[in-house]
């Protein structure tokens, strides 16, 4: 079992006919910036995502929000650094491969496509309850739909989609900037009440919000701020991606963060009670604050962001699944279509291999996914901190890359404190992510890891700019 501790051999494209395919260059900050927000999707995270932790945490939300964005500080820096180290389209997989060992990459990339393959889909359900001002829908069909629109649009030229996924941005950034200015002036409530930590409960009583629900609460306030990642998987894709994979990164955290948390904290000081609060509709809230067409409005740009959420989650899945095909991670006929590019230079069998079953998945009881996802986010993010603190070994030590500060401090500490956010989730959520987790892992023992020679090979292009 020494290789599963043993960093890789770092497989380089050599030029050969038979060397691994590469994605072009074509993007640079701005537009990876645009690729990576809109995958975050502020305003369908605000929408679709929130109030769930409004119905459980009440007026503690905001700040559950707010200490898992600080959190989210030290994971983006290990992102950053390990992203300008390893610059590769397999994102996470390919980072901790490198770093912390071949079966440590390999179960980030299962957590990761768990992650991948269960949000766009959960997310665009969520499209026909905004469209209800101006028609009905079926849920379950309107995701479908979603998701099929989203995977033809991932099928283009990537520049194409930075520009129609940042004219998207814009409109989800007014709902969010909207819903904000109607809170702040509709107050019922000052800033006090974001620590009152209270939540309606039965009978019309409130109850109170432990500082354990609150621990509880971060899987998912990780969660809401988790796209920025994305910058990392389109590492292959950024102009200079030892320069701006950092830049991107961090860059969109931090605005992620202001376009969420300011209209949480708006909403928590505007609802006219805890109840309403609680119950987390924020569309009859808005209409409440203003009229039909404003409630209108802000729905619409809502629609909008999940169908730009699913365009950038597409786009990024289909580059994890190209890029663990282009690695070796399959049997042979498998890798050899999913590692295909199309005319516009993207994974186009990859983009349908995660379109499709997307849109399937929209027809699945999905209740207890989100409990799945944030399981799987933070465990992923505590490999990822593995392999950060395992970032400056050997030669990687002298590597052009961005050095995050406070190393190895930050690392340690982020993995002290993943490790205790994952042992106070539901047990319900763990044993489905183990056991996933543990047929992935006899999928490496009996097949993978007798194949070393010729399976799962990371590769990094050999054009990583400095």
């Amino acid at each position: 079992m020494t290789d599963t501790l043993r960093p890789v051999e770092t497989a380089v494209p050599d030029g050969s006919p038979d060397a691994p395919q590469k994605l072009k260059r074509s993007i640079g900050v701005v537009g990876g910036t645009l690729l990576t927000l809109s995958c975050v999707t502020p305003a369908s995270t605000l929408f679709v995502v929130v109030p769930d932790l409004f119905g459980s945490l009440g007026t503690a939300t905001a700040l559950t929000i707010a200490i898992g964005s600080l959190l989210c500080i030290a994971v983006a820096f290990c992102y950053s650094e390990l992203g300008t180290l390893i610059p590769s389209a397999g994102g996470e997989y390919a980072m901790v491969s490198t770093m912390a060992g071949r079966l440590a990459g390999w179960l980030v990339f299962v957590l990761s496509l768990l992650v991948v393959m269960i949000v766009p889909p959960v997310i665009a359900m969520g499209t026909a309850d905004y469209l209800a001002p101006i028609v009905h829908l079926d849920p379950a069909m309107t995701g479908a739909g979603v998701m099929l629109l989203a995977t033809l649009a991932g099928l283009l030229d990537l520049r194409a989609n930075a520009w129609i996924t940042g004219i998207f941005l814009v409109l989800e950034v007014i709902a969010a900037g909207v819903v904000a200015m109607l809170g702040f002036t509709h107050g019922h409530r000052g800033l006090g009440s974001l620590t009152s930590m209270q939540v309606a409960g039965g009978n019309g009583h409130t109850d109170t919000v432990t500082a354990m629900l609150v621990v509880s609460g971060l899987a998912i306030a990780l969660f809401v701020t988790q796209g920025f990642s994305t910058a990392v998987y389109l590492s292959e894709e950024l102009e200079h991606p030892r320069r701006n994979v950092a830049r991107t990164v961090l860059a969109t955290l931090a605005i992620s963060t202001v376009i969420i948390l300011v209209p949480v904290v708006a909403i928590t000081m505007g609802a006219s009670d805890i109840k309403e609060l609680t119950g987390g509709d924020i569309s009859t809230m808005v209409t409440a604050w203003s009229n039909s067409a404003v409630g209108t409005f802000v729905s619409l740009c809502v629609a909008l962001a999940i169908i730009n959420a699913g365009i950038v989650m597409v786009i990024q899945n289909s580059r994890v699944l190209f890029a663990s095909a282009r690695d070796k991670a399959w049997p042979e006929p498998v890798n050899n279509v999913f590692s295909k590019l199309g005319r516009f230079g993207s994974p186009w069998v990859a983009t349908l291999a995660v379109g499709v079953p997307g849109a399937l998945l929209c027809f699945v009881n999905l209740d207890t996914l989100y409990g799945v996802t944030g399981v799987s986010v933070t465990g992923m993010y505590l490999l990822v901190a593995v392999a950060a603190l395992l970032a400056r070994r050997g030669h990687h030590k002298h590597t052009p890359a961005w050095r995050m500060p406070l190393w190895p401090a930050m690392p340690i500490l982020l993995i002290v404190v993943l490790a205790d956010i994952l042992v106070q989730q539901e047990t319900t959520y763990l044993l489905w992510t183990g056991g996933i987790t543990a047929v992935a892992t006899l999928y490496w023992v009996f097949y993978l890891r007798p194949r070393g020679e010729t399976r799962w090979l990371v590769s990094i292009p050999e054009d990583a700019q400095v």
